[in-house]
């Protein structure tokens, strides 16, 4: 059994990535699902060595949430989990807990998404361990935080729709609808990714690190933008307006011959470009039309209007007239569609990763940033379960014996 070293915060010194801006960073992940994995995957791609440790026999929930199945379990679990090391260790257990405390105490950052208070009665709170390791930054996400929601369940799709979510998703009069991916985890995930790095920051000006949360829900209230604010200022309780926009017309879906176009005019000189390129440019003078808050007002009238004029033509035949003429417009592309058109921008989407012989096994998308000098891209397909275990606990024992 390993036992904790004095003084033995601090990053693993056989972590070689290349040039990236969180190098030398060591994360212990004790995440799961999709929040909190996602967060660690994006440190990992900016290169820091993120140490993953999963349940024996069982691992991540998200590796048997299929189909779609791939060599690590589902494409779901692969979607969040690449450039990691994977250690199975049962943290019940006490040689595991040991293991799992010294993965902690040398961490520069741990992320964990258990119950609220989950971890410390394992040694593995932030109490215990900043105590031996005070330059730790260590981050807990939950569903509806630490106080009164710490013992509801968080799951994306109940968030959305306590949170408000689904209520101005859908049609008017049709059922709330969730948005068509785990859109919170997914806004929280970047919440607690930026709060870390914030937290390196102050950690590297004052040598203390720090006690994060983050939560689904407030996440998701952080990310209601207008639609939050149009309640708080104004009193006004948004609902479902299907495609519309309750500040901007037009600002939606508009059928066109073959299907829907989305056309969004953000302000007066876009909309009198879009109805020249119509033929109809007296609409850009109408009283009723004239400004974006008389198109509101009129929208029911406007609408009508230019879906007759947008039946002459094709949805890609739009698309191209109104994009030459700065209008902002597209047709509804499936997923696969929407990366054949990003490859045509030239924005490269996706990366080819590699498996441990340097045998290429997929592709993902990429981390959305680009940088320049551009970084050295990290390309690690996602670990099977337990697939780092020996050399993860025999760097751990080697470390205590130095």
């Amino acid at each position: 059994m390993c036992s904790n070293p004095s003084g033995s915060t601090g990053t693993a010194d056989d972590t070689t990535t290349g040039q990236q801006p969180l190098e030398g960073l060591l994360v212990a992940d004790f995440s799961r699902v999709l929040a909190g994995p996602l967060c660690t995957m994006t440190l990992a791609d900016l290169g820091a060595r993120v140490v993953k440790v999963e349940r024996p026999g069982e691992g991540d929930d998200t590796r048997s949430w299929g189909p779609p199945w791939s060599a690590t379990g589902s494409t779901y679990f692969d979607s969040v989990n690449r450039n990691k090391e994977s250690v199975c260790l049962d943290i019940a257990d006490p040689h595991d807990q040991d293991l799992a405390r010294e993965l902690a105490l040398r961490a520069d950052v741990l992320v964990e998404n258990f119950k609220p208070g989950g971890l410390d009665r394992f040694g593995l709170g932030y109490p215990a361990l900043s105590a031996d390791n005070p330059k730790l930054i260590y981050v807990s996400i939950s569903g509806f935080g630490s106080a009164g929601g710490r013992d509801i369940p968080g799951y994306d799709f109940i968030v959305q729709a306590l949170g408000g979510l689904m209520s101005i998703t859908g049609d008017a009069e049709g059922s709330p609808y969730k948005a068509g991916v785990a859109l919170v985890d997914v806004l929280t995930a970047k919440d607690a990714t930026i709060s870390i790095l914030a937290a390196l920051q102050a950690r590297a000006r004052t040598g203390r690190g720090s006690r994060i949360e983050v939560n689904l829900l407030s996440s998701l209230q952080g990310a209601l933008a207008n639609q939050g604010q149009s309640y708080l200022g104004a009193g006004k309780v948004p609902g479902r307006m299907g495609n519309a926009h309750p500040s901007i017309v037009p600002y939606q879906l508009l059928q066109c011959a073959d299907g829907p176009l989305a056309v969004a005019c953000g302000n007066d000189g876009q909309f009198a470009r879009f109805v020249e390129e119509l033929g109809a440019l007296p609409l850009a003078w109408d009283d009723r039309f004239a400004s974006n808050s008389a198109r509101v007002e009129h929208r029911d009238e406007l609408v009508p209007l230019l879906e007759n004029l947008l039946a002459a033509a094709s949805t890609q035949q739009w698309q191209d007239r109104l994009t030459r003429v700065g209008v902002p417009a597209g047709r509804v592309a499936t997923i696969d569609e929407g990366l054949t058109y990003a490859e045509t921008l030239g924005l490269k989407p996706t990366i080819a990763l590699e498996n441990a012989a340097g045998v290429s096994t997929d592709h993902q998308i990429r981390h959305p940033a680009l940088w320049e000098p551009p970084l050295k891209p990290r390309t690690q397909a996602p670990p099977r379960l337990g697939e780092h275990t020996d050399q993860v606990v025999s760097w751990l024992c080697t470390r205590v014996a130095e």
